[in-house]
């Protein structure tokens, strides 16, 4: 059997006495972006420093790559690489010299070091800015360098705290491509609470609200979550919306302007069948039919409820 990267057994903490989560369980054997997904308070920092050491647990065990937190804490971290949502850099050092600390605080072997450099400069691309002082950079770069100190030990699970915020439209674009580059060789967890950011990067999602999971699955199946209750037709001879409204199966009708409508239903078949041969037959001239899926924050929000 596999070894899990990660494995979560009846996890809460408490600050004073307010829990922030309680009794998560969850595992993680493969490589892939896991995204975890949430409302600001609803206990993904929490969970993410439990994680990575930063934090002691009040109840319940965290395994990183088999190996108990709680009973050995410095072999669990040897496997964790970690980006808070504020890169911990030193602006006053060179990139290189701030790697070259990060890897010896990480207690890799002296003769290691150099070539690990190298190695993650040219894996985040900033191999041209190795000798420049961290404060010089700009926000994208910057969060470059705290992604090469994330991964400059080769850990088997790289955690990363909202690792686009607050970059321009481009340089969210190429540290997507980044953290799916790393992904290839290691698992990520990825917490965000946007939604397009989830859609765009991660593979699975782990959603946590009031300190519990209310949803694990793939991203498709987060998609699915709601089952889809209405079509968007367009009709270049459209019929007035209360003819429309009155086919059978039809649960109501909103105008969207442009000929285009959205129609409830109940039965996307038979509705979809009847409304085909109604088109051909009053002359409808139909257009476009598909299913309308429903939104990520609808699917959010649905999601949220259960927590409460």
């Amino acid at each position: 059997m596999e070894k899990s990267i990660v494995k979560v057994v009846n996890l809460s903490h408490r600050y004073s006495v307010q829990w922030a989560i309680r009794e998560i369980n969850f595992e993680i054997q493969g490589r892939g972006i896991y995204g975890l997904l949430g409302s600001n308070g609803a206990g993904k920092s929490t969970l993410m420093n439990i994680m990575c050491g930063v934090l002691k647990q009040t109840e319940g065990s965290v395994f990183i790559n088999g190996v108990d937190t709680k009973v050995d804490p410095v072999s669990a971290k040897k496997f964790i690489g970690f980006l808070p949502q504020k890169p911990p850099l030193h602006a006053d050092l060179t990139v290189e010299e701030y790697l070259r600390y990060c890897a010896h605080l990480r207690r890799m072997p002296a003769e290691r070091v150099e070539a690990a450099i190298d190695r993650v400069v040219e894996k985040c691309g900033i191999t041209h800015f190795r000798k420049r002082l961290i404060r010089n950079l700009s926000g994208g770069y910057q969060q470059r360098v705290g992604i090469a100190q994330a991964i400059i030990h080769e850990p088997v699970l790289v955690v990363l705290d909202e690792p686009t915020n607050g970059l321009d439209p481009n340089q969210i674009l190429e540290i997507r491509h980044l953290i799916k580059e790393i992904a290839e060789e290691r698992t990520v967890i990825l917490s965000t609470h946007i939604l397009s950011e989830v859609q765009a990067t991660c593979d699975y999602i782990r959603m946590v609200e009031q300190g519990h999971i209310v949803f694990a699955g793939t991203v498709e199946e987060f998609d699915n979550y709601i089952a889809p209750s209405t079509l968007l037709v367009v009709l270049m001879e459209a019929p007035p919306v209360e003819e429309l409204a009155a086919l059978e199966g039809v649960d109501g009708v909103e105008e969207l302007g442009n000929n285009r409508f959205r129609v409830k239903f109940t039965d996307a078949r038979e509705v979809v069948d009847r409304l085909v041969k109604t088109s051909v037959a009053r002359d409808w001239h139909l257009m476009e039919i598909g299913v309308e899926k429903n939104s990520l924050d609808s699917i959010f929000a649905e999601l949220s409820k259960k927590g409460k």
